[in-house]
């Protein structure tokens, strides 16, 4: 059967070619470049100069942390000059130094810094405490009410901190941006790291947040004021996970405002420079899982750095599979043997709902499917093809706690795919779960949907081949997404009846989308899995879009989706970073990041 969704563009360039104005009008506004300077990096010297007169209401001072060790000459000067040059001018820089006694340069240099500038503040150590202990100095000596975090030899953009009092200014109390990563000058920049607005699941597999982040006091000290030994080399992952915990509004800026150094030694190069790090990042996940009340181990992924986390299931639920089907015997043979003979989850139904078969060997295997006490056919008479009150109707007919909805051009890859998808499914803050999906030929066909792409919505990382990582690695990790496939989606039962299933309104397109985002806007969370897999043949059972009818119904459900969801249109898709293009589902950038001469 056709994926619903993947009618979303062929709708589209239908009402491009016809000529029906308004639904093509209002789908091209979302693939204007709309970005401004700021996103590229880059600020024109008169917006920074505004910056600089700019008179804030209320006073805000920011302790800058930065622990020092045996930093080089350049490195410390440039990381120093770079906070300097801030246009927002009410922070104090705390260095804490741990240098070695063949390292006196280090001190020379910060005091002849504090000399000059009041607000560099230096502390020599008596030893080297190690990065959280000499970070732990940093906030001691911190008189700020917010707190921000920067490594010994990076460089902030110059609106950095101005920019992240405005978030603060806004009711935040955990703010954090994008960031690029640098080799010798700010001219050699590559890798830019644009992110989500915060996703628990992402940052539960990977300190996606990392650089730059500012923080109150206030939550600071709620979550234990002190940076712990014990997770060196990711006691900033460590951090991030306990600040999130407890913080009331967390903010996302997506520019770029921190650029991190890569160097031989450095992290930013080669996170085997830093073996321990790996260990101390499980550490993290392990103690934060425990606290918010999550049972899981954590394990490694693919990707160096990032983790996956295998959930304990709770109990032995059901699991109702809703196929809808018509005729396609083949089709739906190879979906129900793979499910058959690969799934280890026992507690399992499959719903079977006839809708229409016209063939006499269909009916024939569904006899025999049904001699199987696992298997029950329903049938669905209304007539005309309607993918979502089909499905409504099979969900009716079901009796498991937890729905799993898939297409029958589906053939299961991992045996444990339901395990995968239950582990989230369980959890009372996730709604809906989305597995991985590929093309016949092992590049990916699903991976999450992204709103806005494509004037609507598309499939990231869509045609990347099977074992690709992603960008930025998030092909390899668990994480959080506006909306995914019904071609094979988990929803709990509670879930999908507090949200009235899929909106029959939308015959064939988008009632996967429109379903994720009713779930999003009652508060829950949606999950992708690159651990459950499966081939999407993509049958295209239901045939062309040939008629007025037809047609005339795709321009209805576009129109629908977008009045029922302008102001989330609007707002841009907070899984999707705005830097991203739209017309392209490969994470393609709209500009090419670009440098400040005042901060060169």
């Amino acid at each position: 059967m056709l994926n619903p969704f993947s009618l979303t563009v062929r709708a589209m360039n239908y009402a491009r070619r016809h000529g029906i104005k308004s639904a093509f009008r209002r789908a091209r506004s979302f693939l204007d470049e709309r970005r401004s300077t700021k996103a590229k990096g880059g600020y024109p010297p008169s917006v920074l100069a505004a910056q600089r007169k700019a008179v804030f209401p209320t006073p805000l001072t920011f302790s800058i942390l930065v622990p020092l060790y045996n930093t080089p000459e350049k490195f410390l000067s440039e990381m120093i000059d770079s906070v300097l040059r801030q246009t927002y001018r009410d922070f104090e820089l705390c260095l804490a130094d741990g240098s070695d006694a063949r390292h006196a340069e280090v001190e020379r240099i910060c005091l002849r810094y504090a000399r000059r500038d009041g607000r560099v503040r230096y502390r020599k150590l008596e030893e080297n405490l190690g990065i959280s202990g000499n970070t732990n100095a940093c906030i001691d000596m911190a008189r700020g009410e917010y707190f921000v975090l920067l490594d010994h030899d990076d460089r902030l953009h110059p609106a950095a901190l101005y920019r992240l009092r405005e978030a603060i200014d806004g009711g935040a109390d955990f703010v954090y941006t994008d960031e690029i990563t640098f080799r010798g000058t700010l001219k050699n920049t590559f890798s830019p790291h644009l992110k989500p607005d915060f996703a628990p699941d992402n940052l539960r597999a990977n300190n996606y947040i990392c650089h730059l982040c500012a923080f109150s006091r206030a939550l600071l000290f709620s979550a234990g004021k002190y940076f712990r030994s014990e997770c060196d080399g990711s006691q900033d992952y460590d951090m991030m996970l306990r600040l999130t915990e407890k913080a009331k509004k967390i903010v996302h800026l997506p520019e770029i405002l921190y650029y991190w150094r890569a160097h031989s030694a450095s992290v930013a190069t080669d996170i085997s420079a830093k073996p321990y790090v790996l260990a101390a990042a499980k550490r993290a996940i392990a103690d934060h899982l425990q606290r918010v009340g999550l049972e899981g181990e954590v394990t490694d992924s693919a990707v160096p750095s990032m983790y996956r986390i295998v959930y304990k299931i709770k109990g032995n639920p059901k699991v109702s599979i809703v196929i809808a089907n018509r005729n396609h015997r083949a089709d739906l043979e190879k979906c129900v043997r793979s499910i058959v003979e690969k799934t280890t989850y026992g507690n399992y139904e499959v719903i079977i709902v006839e809708n229409g078969s016209t063939e006499r060997d269909i009916f024939e295997y569904y006899a025999r499917l049904e001699r199987d006490p696992r298997f029950r056919v329903v049938t669905w008479a209304d007539g005309a093809f309607n993918y979502s009150a089909i499905n409504n109707f099979g969900v009716g007919a079901s009796a498991g706690e937890y729905l799993l909805l898939l297409n029958n051009d589906i053939e299961i890859i991992t045996p444990d795919w339901i395990q995968e998808m239950l582990m989230y499914a369980q959890r009372t803050d996730v709604g809906a779960v989305g597995a991985k999906l590929y093309y016949p030929n092992d590049t990916v066909q699903h991976a999450g949907i992204g709103i806005g792409l494509l004037g609507l919505a598309g499939h990231l990382h869509r045609h990347f081949p099977r074992r690709h990582p992603g960008y930025m690695g998030r092909l390899s990790y668990a994480h959080n997404l506006s909306a995914v496939t019904a071609a094979c989606i988990m929803v709990p039962r509670t879930v999908w009846e507090r949200v009235g299933g899929l909106d029959e309104g939308y015959a064939v397109a988008f009632n996967d989308v429109d379903l994720c985002m009713k779930i999003r806007d009652a508060g829950y969370l949606i999950v992708f899995t690159p651990f459950a897999e499966a081939y999407h043949y993509e049958s295209l059972s239901r045939g062309s879009e040939d008629t007025p009818e037809k047609r005339a119904r795709f321009v209805g459900e576009i129109e629908r989706f977008y009045d029922k969801w302008k102001t989330v249109l609007d707002r841009g898709d907070p899984y999707y970073n705005p830097g991203f293009r739209l017309d392209r589902e490969d994470f393609s950038l709209r500009f090419s990041p670009v440098w400040d001469k005042i901060n060169s």
